[in-house]
């Protein structure tokens, strides 16, 4: 009973965000705030790829700088 409710919660769930995306399509923004808006998100995604890649979380976790790496 428990794993036929947690498959319907999982299966529920997904269809849910299978229906958000299909909702949003590939509309281009077509305001001024929605493109700032954009623009923001875009700006904070490439600065999360460069604080989280593999090296960053490296030297973040063991303590060291990027100078002591060759």
């Amino acid at each position: 009973m428990e794993i036929g409710m947690f498959l319907g919660l999982l299966v529920a769930t997904a269809l849910a965000l299978i229906f958000v995306l299909l909702r949003r399509g590939d509309h281009p923004t077509e305001d001024v705030e929605g493109l700032l808006i954009e623009q923001r998100r875009r700006l904070q995604a490439h600065q999360d790829r460069i604080d989280y890649a593999s090296l960053s979380t490296y030297t973040l976790l063991n303590g060291t700088s990027d100078r002591h790496l060759p």
